[in-house]
C-alpha cells in the first residue's frame, strides 16, 4: 500500500525583477493515510509555500516549480494538468487557511459557496448539496446553521468564519487537510476549540493532517512527527516526543528556547535567537542558520550539511548534531 504523500526534493523559486528568491529547496518528506505531521518555523522559512507548490497555488509568474515530486497516493501532483488537480483539490485534499476573510467571496452568501463546492465534487443536486451544507455547518458548531445559510462573511464573527473555512473544507470527506496556521488571528479560548474540532474531525473521518505552525507548544500535543524548516529546508524532522526530548539541530532548540514555562527553573523566562532570518534572495550554498548560531564552526560556514541521524525517522541538517546531546547536558548540569 503506497504512502498517502512523498514529497521529493521540492524546489520552488519565485522570480522578479531584480533578483530570484528560493524560497523552497528541496525538501522532503512522507505522511502515512491518518498521519499528523507538523511543519514549524519561523514566518518566510517556506511552510506556506511549500503546501501551496503541492495545491498547485503558486502563480506562474512570479513563482514555479522548478524539480521535485509530490506523490499523492502514487500520482504526482506536480505533473498534473490543472483540471485534474482542480478534482484532487478540495475533494481529496482540502486546505485551511490563516486568514479565513481572504479565502471566503465577501460578495457572496457562505451557503452559496459551500453549495457551489458540493456540487462541483459530490455532483449533488442543489436540494442535497443544501442540506449537505447545513449538516456540515452544524458539525462543526456553527450556530442557526439553517437561518444563516444566506448570511456575508463580514456577517460571522473570526472564530465562525474560521468554522466555516473548515467545514468547506471537510464537506468531501478528504484523505488529507493542510491546516495554515488555523488559529493565528483567534483569541486564545477559540484557538483551543478549533484545535479540538479539527482533532475531533480527523479522528472521525480518519484523515491525515499537516499543521503549519511557527508555534512548537501548538503542534506538541496534536500531531504525531514535526518538521522544523529555516530558510527554505527542513533543517530536522523527527517523531514529536523525540523532537522534544532531543532536539539535534541548534535552531529546534533555539525555538524550544524560546517558548514559555510556567513551571520550573526558567518559568517566565524566554531566550530570543539573535540576528534575523537569511535572505532569501542569496542562493544557500551553506548552513543558512550559521550566522544565527552559537555552535557554528569553520565547517559549518563552507558546505551546507546533509540531513542525517541515527534514524530514517529522526535526522537534522547540521555538522555538530551529534554534540548536541552532550551540549544539552551541560546546560542541564
Amino acid at each position: 500500500m503506497p504512502l498517502l504523500l512523498d514529497v521529493r526534493d521540492l524546489v520552488t523559486r519565485f522570480r522578479t525583477d531584480g533578483a530570484t528568491v528560493h524560497a523552497v529547496n528541496g525538501i522532503s518528506f512522507t505522511l502515512d493515510e491518518g498521519e499528523s505531521m507538523g511543519i514549524v518555523g519561523e514566518s518566510g522559512s517556506g511552510k506556506s509555500v511549500s503546501m501551496m507548490s503541492l495545491m498547485g497555488l503558486i502563480g506562474d509568474p512570479p513563482g514555479r516549480i522548478e524539480s521535485g515530486q509530490a506523490l499523492y497516493r502514487g500520482r504526482d501532483l506536480l505533473r498534473l494538468s490543472a483540471a485534474e488537480l482542480r478534482q484532487v483539490r478540495g475533494k481529496e485534499i482540502a486546505m485551511i487557511f490563516q486568514d479565513p476573510m481572504t479565502s471566503l467571496n465577501p460578495v457572496l452568501p457562505v451557503g452559496l459557496q459551500m453549495t457551489e463546492m458540493i456540487g462541483l465534487h459530490l455532483r449533488l443536486g442543489p436540494k442535497a448539496a443544501k442540506a449537505h451544507a447545513i449538516e456540515m455547518f452544524e458539525r462543526v458548531g456553527l450556530p442557526r446553521a439553517r437561518e444563516r445559510l444566506g448570511d456575508f462573511p463580514f456577517q460571522f464573527s473570526g472564530g465562525q468564519r474560521q468554522r466555516i473555512m473548515i467545514a468547506m473544507a471537510l464537506s468531501c470527506g478528504p484523505n488529507l487537510l493542510i491546516a495554515d496556521e488555523p488559529t493565528t488571528a483567534l483569541d486564545v479560548t477559540i484557538q483551543a476549540q478549533i484545535v479540538d474540532l479539527i482533532q475531533g474531525l480527523q479522528r472521525e473521518l480518519g484523515m491525515a493532517v499537516i499543521w503549519i505552525s511557527h508555534n512548537l507548544g501548538l503542534v506538541a500535543g496534536v500531531v504525531d512527527k514535526v518538521a522544523v524548516m529555516y530558510g527554505g529546508h527542513i533543517v530536522e524532522q523527527a517523531p514529536v516526543d523525540a523532537l522534544f526530548e532531543r532536539p539535534r539541530h541548534p535552531y529546534t532548540r533555539g525555538l524550544l528556547q524560546a517558548m514559555p514555562r510556567l513551571e520550573g527553573r526558567d518559568a517566565a523566562r524566554l531566550v530570543p535567537i539573535d540576528g534575523s532570518p537569511p535572505d532569501l534572495r542569496e542562493h544557500p550554498v551553506t548552513c543558512a542558520f550559521a550566522p544565527r548560531c552559537v555552535h557554528a564552526v569553520e565547517r559549518c560556514r563552507e558546505a551546507l550539511p546533509p540531513l542525517s541521524g541515527p534514524t530514517a525517522s529522526q535526522v537534522a541538517r547540521c555538522w555538530r548534531a551529534d554534540e548536541m546531546d552532550a551540549v544539552r547536558t551541560q546546560e542541564l548540569a
